[in-house]
């Protein structure tokens, strides 16, 4: 890592820069001078306590700015935000500055105790709760005004002042963990604790989810290959293969959920301590007090949105679903008119052009999908949710009920109106392939090629050598504010979740998809793991104990999944032949088999503990450890208090 020496009045000191902070070019030389002491002011005079200084040779008024802090200033951000460690036991204990030489691996220098990513989250939180004291507008912008308690930063970013805030990265350590990652093609687990320690917890769960999920995926693949090898056109057998289907569907998640909790508390997360979520930047309304916190902020009424929830989206939403259907029908109607041609010509291009409907109704459902994603994302930006976990629950939401009617609306209209099993898998091998096909390159391989063009674009302007191994701060920097932004795991999520629905729900009919889905899961972990290191900034670490609110998602999916798996097993050809003469008989031994498979799933669930027990035996005793230490402080405060009054007592008897 860098480091850098600035002066700050008769002292020389040197500090490594690990936030990079960019401003407007018409930003006013006051505003910047005000938001440097914001920056650099005590924490009792409502500053962060950091360090700031220009990127060089800028001119007169500068734009960009480093940022970094001291060691201590950084050890007690890590204790305001109840960061976990390891403490000398073993035992992952929240962090407190008084007792820092009780963790392992602490030092009184700058060490690798935090990581960067902590440092960096430390950083950007506490320039996210720097707050207006007396000011009512930006010095130098009187139209971007300001109040007590407002985010300085989040005004800054809607008025258009701050052009881009994001962490640095650490070429050395970047270049070795791409080495264990992605540039050299083996078979072997990710670096999944180098990847947390240094994208932060939340992208590293997302990696684990694709590794232990395409993992996951082998035993569909090692019976599907041999099922469509010698059972293809024998439709009878694939009851065996729908309850296999349906039972790893169930038991999948709550594997994982093991799994999750185990990294989640080997990286301090589990039992992190939620701290009071504050209004997302773009929530906005008339100025009020916060009942729960005393500090002013935007308000805005409960019933204006659900007003807009229920009179303007949920409308929307059911006419997009609307349009899907529309969209299904007309492929339908162009797989009408391929299956007569093919009747009538009896060629090969026929046979070909049988193939031509599923393919662009696949690319049609991905641009659907994708311009639908953006009307989502404006319409809950102007719902006007004032939490960003209210705001992302209620864009997922939107966004998985088009997905899941947009891409398996065709499906289930074909297995259970038409009942075309052929026809069926067909189609679902054409979503399948040509959805991983577009993901791949609109995902990774794009951005990829964009950026590397860019990249050699900003290396010929700067005149830097490509061989050089490593860059001057400046030029890093430079290279680096030209990349895009990463916007999150939001689309990663979504793909696996569309991979699992067409394995879980259809697979039975489609032998192949379980290792499609493997195949496509090996080139993602690379496309994905280039694009982290290669393509995008760096984001921010986000601390994360799960999946959230995709998680809910899955299970849901397994949920329909069982249901799916039955009802494909009720009009398979062997059992309708075996329930000749008595529909109503199949269909109540469907319903009645379905509903005791979903029981046996939520018996699962709640059998099989969340936590494993060796965990929850860890926590239990952090927490009967600080029950007993707060015993302990409050017994050693009345024993002073008890010991004063006698003190006072005698005192007044002499």
């Amino acid at each position: 890592m860098k480091r850098i020496s600035t002066i700050s009045g008769d002292n020389e000191f040197t500090f490594a820069p690990l936030v990079v902070l960019e401003l407007a070019k018409d930003a006013q030389k006051e505003t910047i001078e005000w938001l440097v002491q914001k920056v650099k002011g005590r924490k009792y005079q409502g500053g962060a306590d950091l360090n700031i200084r220009p990127l060089a040779d800028q001119g007169k008024t500068p734009q960009i700015y480093l940022i970094g802090a001291s060691w201590r200033r950084l050890l007690l951000g890590a204790e305001s935000l109840g960061l976990l460690k390891e403490y000398q036991d073993g035992s992952i204990r929240v962090f407190t500055y008084h007792n820092k030489e009780d963790y392992k691996h602490f030092t009184n220098d700058d060490s690798d105790f935090l990581t960067m990513a902590e440092k960096q989250f430390i950083i950007k939180r506490e320039l996210e709760n720097l707050r207006a004291v007396n000011e009512t507008m930006v010095p130098g912008h009187p139209q971007a005004k300001l109040y007590p308690g407002k985010s300085i930063f989040r005004r800054l970013q809607t008025s258009g002042l701050l052009i881009q805030l994001y962490p640095l990265h650490d070429p050395a350590e970047l270049k070795k963990l791409s080495f264990l990652w992605y540039r050299q093609v083996k078979f072997s687990f990710q670096p999944l604790d180098e990847i947390q320690r240094y994208f932060g917890q939340s992208i590293a769960l997302y990696f684990a989810f694709l590794e232990y999920f395409t993992f996951a995926l082998f035993p569909m693949a090692v019976i599907g290959v041999p099922y469509y090898l010698f059972a293809w056109e024998d439709y009878d057998k694939y009851i065996v293969f729908a309850t296999f289907n349906l039972v790893w569907s169930t038991i999948v998640l709550e594997v994982w959920k093991r799994r999750c909790a185990r990294l989640s508390y080997k990286w301090g997360t589990l039992t992190m301590k939620k701290e009071f979520e504050e209004p997302r930047p773009g929530f906005h309304g008339p100025l009020g007090v916060n009942p729960a916190t005393g500090r002013k902020e935007p308000t805005y009424p409960s019933y204006k949105r659900q007003l807009r929830v229920y009179l303007i989206s949920v409308p929307f939403v059911c006419f997009s679903l609307y349009v899907c259907l529309i969209v299904m029908m007309m492929y339908f109607l162009m797989e009408e008119h391929a299956s007569a041609y093919d009747e009538e010509a009896q060629s090969t291009f026929s046979s070909i052009l049988m193939f031509v409907p599923s393919i662009v109704y696949a690319l049609v459902i991905e641009i659907m999908n994708r311009i639908y994603r953006c009307a989502a994302e404006f319409l809950t930006s102007w719902e006007n949710h004032r939490l960003e976990s209210s705001f992302q629950n209620h864009l997922v939401l939107k966004v998985l009920v088009f997905n899941f009617v947009n891409c398996f609306a065709s499906l289930f209209y074909i297995a259970f109106i038409i009942q075309d099993l052929k026809l069926l898998r067909q189609n679902l091998a054409a979503l399948l392939i040509t959805s991983q096909i577009i993901n791949q390159f609109v995902e990774a391989w794009i951005p990829y090629w964009l950026q590397r063009h860019r990249k050699n674009i900003v290396k010929h302007r700067l005149r830097i050598d490509s061989k050089e191994k490593e860059l001057p701060l400046a030029d890093q920097i430079a290279l680096e504010g030209k990349m895009e932004p990463y916007l999150g795991t939001f689309d990663d999520y979504l793909e696996l979740f569309q991979q699992f629905g067409y394995v879980s729900l259809f697979s039975c009919v489609y032998p192949l998809a379980a290792i499609l889905a493997i195949l496509n899961n090996i080139t993602e972990v690379f496309s994905d793991a280039l694009k982290m290191c290669r393509v995008f900034k760096r984001p921010f670490s986000q601390p994360a104990a799960d999946m959230g609110v995709w998680l809910l998602a899955f299970e849901t999916m397994g949920v329909i999944s069982v249901m799916t798996n039955c009802a494909l097993i009720g009009i398979s050809p062997q059992v309708k032949e075996f329930f000749n003469e008595s529909a109503t008989g199949l269909v109540l031994l469907i319903v009645g088999i379905e509903h005791i498979l979903l029981g046996l799933k939520f018996i699962l669930a709640f059998a099989i503990s969340d936590i494993p027990i060796d965990i929850r035996n860890k926590i239990a005793k952090l927490e009967f450890e600080s029950l007993e230490a707060l015993k302990q402080k409050q017994s050693k405060e009345a024993d002073e208090s008890l010991t004063k009054e006698q003190q006072h007592a005698e005192m007044k008897t002499k």
